[in-house]
């Protein structure tokens, strides 16, 4: 799992958002519960931000170098699909 998340030079920040209560949240935090020792672990200097907010779709954003952002939707997926989201975000820079 550890090589998973050894995240790109380029990538200047991971961050999270989701709703802390709903069921289409729960893979999302589910995964965040699991994950996020490793990846904070692995990249001790990349921000990792969790923002919660009610009614929220869950979506990972990933910032670049030079402002460049991607955005995924984590909607509807199972842990295993939101690791594999996450992974080719954090080592596919833009």
């Amino acid at each position: 799992m550890s090589a998973k998340y050894a995240f790109n030079k380029s990538l200047k920040e991971l961050r999270f958002l989701f709703c802390q209560t709903s069921p289409h949240s729960e893979a999302t935090r589910a995964f965040l519960n699991r994950a996020y020792p490793t990846m904070k672990k692995n990249n001790p200097y990349v921000p990792i931000l969790i923002r919660e907010a009610s009614g929220t779709q869950p979506r990972v954003f990933a910032r670049y170098e030079f402002g460049k952002e991607k955005q995924e939707l984590l909607t509807g997926l199972t842990d295993k699909e939101i690791e594999e989201k996450v992974t080719s975000l954090v080592k596919n820079a833009l």
